[in-house]
């Protein structure tokens, strides 16, 4: 359910048109840039740990038609190590080499036509 942002205009979008779904905003808000799955969360309205069970689904749904979501890895902020074979959308709980658990979230984008 998209809430409605309230009085002070620091709430969540409404939706554009009343059919809009949350992957359709979503996929809105993916076309304007890059953005973390917390970005995501808070621009939707959505729980941050819904945001990537939505961005499976739209990348499978993409496949179609020749868009794609385009993924900027994770990286470690200690020994930079990024995680450009990862195909999971989720953030990594740690670095493999240096076990750091500071890390730079993965960015979100859509590409294409």
């Amino acid at each position: 359910m998209v809430r409605k942002r309230d009085e002070r205009g620091d709430g969540p979008r409404p939706p554009a048109v009343a059919h809009d779904t949350v992957r359709h905003l979503i996929m809105t808000e993916l076309e304007q840039g890059l953005f973390s799955a917390r970005d995501i969360s808070g621009l939707v309205g959505i729980p941050e740990k819904e945001v990537t069970g939505h961005l499976e689904h739209i990348r499978q749904s993409l496949h179609r038609t020749g868009r794609r979501l385009i993924v900027q890895p994770a990286e470690c902020m200690r020994c930079g190590f990024v995680f450009d074979k990862r195909e999971r959308l989720t953030r990594p709980s740690r670095c493999p080499v240096c076990k750091s658990e500071s890390l730079h979230a993965p960015l979100f984008s859509l590409a294409g036509p």
